[in-house]
């Protein structure tokens, strides 16, 4: 994490310019003014006291930043704040503004990134982890109360994207091979039950005016909540395979991809472009070529149904069991009262089940008959 400390680049330059906190252009850069307050989130959120918080952070720069990579640990820390902020005392207690000092740097940050000011899936899982030893070994690095329960949900849905890695490499390759010689976007870099902290305000009945962010906007803004339907692996795979859904499906992953990465979000899209894979294994006429192509389509099949029965489990069946007062500790990352919504509804505001079965339906019907 980049703390703002004597050491760190923010500080030298804050002294090589003679400007302190308050002065004009002054102000610590967001990843670093923040971390502070993220690192002790996951306390923080159970007091209310917690509350006043961000409205005493100091005013936060994005100028200051250096790179992608500070860009996205600032994104990741700001959203984690925000959600804590917002949704401490649960669906009861939501607020309808977010702090102009935590609002106005976040959405710079953003529009820096192409990124919506939401915790992004790219947030939770892809830019969250940190090597714990020389092992090898994974940690997040930061966390929302659920302790061990919520690290282990982000954690393996890294290991998730870290394992379609090979899928996405030999996507690329028929891709390429399929295309006329023409410039290719690179393909992204994957860095080797669910808490009411990752719920959205967009299609929520908490928050049904959404929220305005002082600073940015005198209107309320509503954004989806983070969602592996914004997996830049799943998307591609489908895309590569053919797999193509009603209009009301496609319509909510099309606005899953806006809280993509731009660079995925393209790849995603260059693969949409390019000549159809199944098309071409249709017309080869090669029995061998078809089986493997339908291997794939099953195994995609598999893994959605394999989705279901943990969302069941960590989700559905967790929610309700909180909201019976039958909780107990290692349920699911969720603590204290669950938010209703996420007995029928997703974290990307999606009808949880439902879309689930459709999505895997829809993939079960692209396997090719012989």
């Amino acid at each position: 994490m980049v703390y703002c400390r004597k050491s760190c680049r923010c500080g030298r330059e804050r002294r090589a310019a003679g400007r302190g906190r308050g002065e004009a252009g002054g102000g610590c850069p967001p990843a670093a003014g923040a971390a502070p307050a993220a690192g002790a989130l996951g306390i923080a959120c159970r007091a209310p006291r917690s509350r006043g918080s961000p409205w005493q952070m100091p005013q936060l720069s994005a100028r200051h930043l250096r790179g992608r990579e500070e860009l996205h640990l600032a994104h990741l820390v700001l959203s984690f704040i925000t959600m804590g902020y917002l949704w401490q005392e649960g669906e009861e207690g939501t607020v309808k503004v977010l702090p102009q000092n935590l609002a106005v740097p976040f959405w710079e940050v953003s529009q820096a990134l192409g990124l919506p000011p939401i915790l992004c899936h790219a947030d939770f899982v892809l830019a969250n982890w940190r090597r714990k030893d020389p092992d090898g070994n994974l940690d997040t690095i930061i966390s929302l109360p659920g302790a061990e329960s919520l690290r282990g949900f982000i954690l393996v849905t890294l290991l998730v994207e870290k394992a379609a890695v090979p899928g996405i490499k030999v996507g690329g390759r028929c891709f390429a091979q399929s295309c006329q010689p023409r410039p290719l976007l690179a393909a992204p870099r994957y860095q080797p039950d669910c808490s009411v902290s990752l719920c959205s305000w967009k299609d929520n009945p908490a928050m049904p005016g959404g929220l305005v962010y002082e600073g940015v906007s005198d209107e309320p803004l509503a954004y989806s909540g983070g969602s592996a339907a914004q997996s830049t692996v799943l998307h591609a795979f489908d895309e590569l395979l053919g797999i193509r859904g009603g209009e009301k499906r496609s319509a909510f992953l099309r606005r899953m991809r806006q809280y993509m990465p731009p660079p995925h979000r393209a790849f995603v899209e260059e693969i949409r472009r390019a000549p159809p894979l199944r098309q071409h294994v249709l017309s080869s006429g090669d029995a061998r070529l078809r089986a493997a192509f339908n291997r794939c389509v099953c195994a995609l099949a598999d893994f959605r149904s394999y989705h279901i029965t943990i969302v069941t489990k960590y989700i559905a069946v967790a929610a309700a069991k909180a909201k019976a007062g039958r909780a107990e500790p290692g349920d699911g990352p969720a603590a204290g009262k669950p938010p209703s919504a996420l007995e029928t509804k997703g974290t990307g505001g999606s009808h949880i089940f439902s879309f689930l079965k459709s999505v895997r339906d829809t993939t079960r019907e692209g396997v090719i008959s012989a």
